[in-house]
């Protein structure tokens, strides 16, 4: 039996597709058929591919038309059952993208396949959760190395210019320390499902690190906050006020207090931006002088794939404006850039990692220094979660730090290894 020319050209422009496809060249695929869906709809090889490559480059709604019009013709491909699954979860129809999946893993299909819808379920059920009430607290612990836990420079001695350039040696107080430590932490997470859009948020965190040997730099914190989100369509306002405090040695160092708003849009079941404006209040008990009022606003972007990897990154920029007058060596504009990822390893066990800078200038000549002071502080964070036990976590991780600063008291390197249990209830 002779095949058509034009049956031919059609078959060829369908495989050229999944070729691409497997070449990782999805736009390009969705870019050769999108021109015939018009004149091809309803063919289901065609439009199994078209919801593919619309999948792949982001594209959900379209890749839904296309599935449906497949699945109309050939309820039983499995493939397009399980894209439309994934599609119609990006667009946020988490009941109609459960039943799909849930359908899809009753057939017989591959032991990837199955996984990968696995991935989708799991997701589905996070969203759920979040959108139900609940009391969530959690306790954890953490034993850990630190070289420098005052954040003191290297050098003991430092020579000031507001003294003609004279060498002092710094207390040892005031140097680079090195001790082992361990905290003890816990806390709870609330929210309280007012209907559908409107949900009442809390949260309460507190913890104390103990040091080896130099205990006068024993640590303490405490933080607090509540507040509302409201939900409409793929939009959520979340607006929380703030409160916290900080302690060394069995002393309150710093307390604050603010607000924070927050505007998230999820593009779809993988992706979401998210705004922020933050104020506070921070004041420091017996140093007034330092007291100050804290602005900043920014913005990060989230990724999640297929094989489970997560990646974002966000900016800021603000201002700590100090309240006292003629101190403006004590407030400083800032500016700062994370960037951060999480890749599964196994269905127990996922490595995460995250690097962040932060510039921050000050508005006044330092009175010992005789310069505007000016850091740039970089931080890379390497670990890995562990969850050896549902509801059970633990987290080996290596911290690093470097300041460097025209100011040399304010120059330092720093690392923290910490290995961290935690229990959720």
């Amino acid at each position: 039996m002779m095949v058509s020319a034009a049956h031919a050209e059609v078959d060829a422009l369908v495989s050229e597709a999944r070729t691409l496809l497997d070449q990782s060249q999805a736009q390009k695929a969705f870019d050769l058929l999108e021109p015939q869906e018009t004149a091809r709809a309803g063919d289901p090889d065609f439009d199994t591919v078209l919801g593919i490559a619309a999948n792949e480059t982001g594209q959900f709604t379209r890749a839904v038309f296309a599935l449906e019009r497949v699945l109309a013709v050939q309820p039983s491909n499995s493939r397009a059952r399980a894209e439309l699954g994934r599609a119609l979860f990006s667009v946020g129809d988490n009941k109609a993208s459960r039943q799909v999946l849930m359908e899809t893993k009753q057939d017989n299909i591959p032991a990837e396949a199955a996984a990968t819808i696995d991935q989708f379920l799991q997701a589905i059920d996070r969203t759920e959760e979040a959108a139900r009430s609940s009391v969530k607290p959690f306790l954890e612990a953490s034993i850990g190395y630190d070289t420098n836990i005052n954040s003191g420079p290297g050098n003991s001695s430092v020579a000031v210019p507001a003294f003609g350039g004279l060498v002092f040696t710094l207390a040892p107080a005031g140097v680079e320390t090195k001790d082992a430590f361990a905290t003890l932490g816990g806390g709870l997470s609330a929210r309280y499902v007012v209907n559908s859009r409107w949900s009442l948020i809390g949260n309460a965190y507190g913890s104390s690190r103990i040091n080896a040997k130099y205990n006068d730099f024993n640590t303490m914190q405490v933080d607090v906050n509540a507040g509302a989100s409201y939900r409409y369509e793929k939009h959520e306002f979340t607006g929380v006020a703030q409160a916290g405090t900080y302690g060394v040695s069995g002393s309150r160092a710093r307390d604050q207090q603010g607000l924070v708003g927050e505007w998230t849009y999820r593009i779809d079941g993988f992706r979401q931006w998210s705004t922020y404006v933050q104020w506070g209040e921070l004041t420091y008990p017996g140093q007034s002088l330092r007291d100050s009022d804290r602005t900043v606003v920014g913005a990060s972007y989230a990724h999640a794939f297929r094989d489970g990897l997560v990646v974002f990154a966000g900016g800021y920029t603000g201002h700590e404006k100090e309240r006292a007058s003629r101190v403006p060596h004590l407030g400083h504009k800032l500016f700062g850039i994370r960037l951060g990822m999480q890749k599964p390893v196994r269905d127990d066990l996922a490595f995460f990692g995250s690097l962040n800078y932060e510039d921050r200038k000050y508005g006044g000549s330092d009175p010992l220094f005789l310069v505007t002071r000016q850091d740039r502080q970089w931080g890379l964070n390497l670990g890995l979660n562990w969850i050896p036990f549902k509801l059970w976590r633990v987290t080996p991780q290596l911290t690093l730090t470097s300041v460097k600063s025209n100011v040399a008291i304010s120059d330092y390197n720093r690392s923290m290894f910490s290995v961290t249990v935690r229990r959720d209830f």
